[in-house]
């Protein structure tokens, strides 16, 4: 199931099912058929457990037209824009290190899954804009695999990790790496070059765990401008979600609805010989997508 956050002209955020290239708006559709809907927002859906969705699939089946809305007439919004957490692994891609060792930007390999966090006010939704900063030249994109949290999540077992998956998304870590560059230098962990202000781009959708045989198996794309910048598959992470969920579960506490994003791919700019000319400038436009799945973009536009 595909599940959405989206408005229609001036309307309020509403919770919907995509199919196809409709979207139904799952309140209107319940009160429409004189039932409580079943959820009210993409987070309360997949944390609520397998009858919730399976009550979304027959309000779905039974709408009527006038609750379905044409796709190409809404804007999505992200679809959990209020985690409690935002977690990120870094340095996950064989080959990304691969380019950044060979790029000699990568010396000390970790032997363990690393993270940060992002801040939830860096979120953004498809085809929002996200300023370039003042002075910043380096700017650079990660498409990256992200999945949504479904229950309370603390001393997970990697054989039972998926079971506190609920579904994943499409995440594009925005980055300002001549800063990034300095906060490794000095040994900072805060971040600053990977959160500013819709430096993370998310959705369209989240996407159920039984829409795809294999999310460890799964193309992900970037094009700025109409020019194919990368194409990279999830099978190339080196730590996998059960990895992540155990390693950090130990210490952290993953709440429904937390969004864990998987790392940098392979062919982002920073990795590249000629990355100088491949950067992200005012006037540049991304789309990065899971391919066959969904797609997400954004703007680069000068700061206001």
């Amino acid at each position: 199931m595909r599940l959405a956050t989206f408005i229609e002209g001036s309307s309020g955020a509403r919770f919907g099912i995509v199919r196809g290239e409709r979207v139904l708006d799952v309140v209107a559709a319940a009160n429409a058929l004189r039932r409580p809907p079943p959820a009210t927002s993409v987070k309360s859906a997949l944390t609520t457990g397998p009858q919730t969705l399976a009550a979304l699939q027959s309000l779905a089946d039974a709408a009527a037209g006038e609750s379905w809305h044409p796709t190409a007439g809404v804007k999505f919004l992200p679809p959990i824009p209020d985690p409690s957490k935002f977690f990120c692994v870094g340095k996950n891609n064989k080959k990304h290190r691969e380019e950044l060792k060979a790029n000699k930007m990568l010396t000390e390999i970790p032997n363990e899954p690393t993270g940060f966090i992002k801040l939830v006010d860096t979120i953004s939704g498809d085809g929002d804009a996200v300023a370039r900063p003042e002075g910043i030249t380096t700017l650079d994109y990660e498409p990256e695999l992200c999945y949504v949290v479904g229950k309370r999540a603390h001393g997970v077992r990697k054989a039972e990790a998926m079971e506190y998956i609920a579904g994943f998304t499409l995440m594009n870590d925005v980055s300002a790496r001549q800063i990034q560059q300095r906060e490794v230098a000095s040994g900072s962990r805060f971040w600053t070059a990977k959160n500013m202000p819709g430096f993370a781009p998310v959705g369209p959708w989240v996407l159920t765990l039984d829409e795809v045989a294999d999310t460890e198996d799964l193309w992900v794309t970037c094009h700025v401008n109409g020019e194919p910048r990368l194409r990279s598959n999830t099978g190339d992470y080196l730590y996998k979600i059960a990895d992540v969920l155990e390693h950090f579960s130990r210490y952290v506490v993953f709440e429904p609805g937390d969004l864990i994003a998987m790392g940098a791919p392979s062919g982002v700019a920073v990795g590249q010989p000629n990355a100088a000319e491949l950067y992200l400038k005012p006037g540049d436009e991304m789309a990065i997508a899971f391919e066959g799945l969904m797609s997400l973009r954004t703007r680069i536009v000068a700061p206001p």
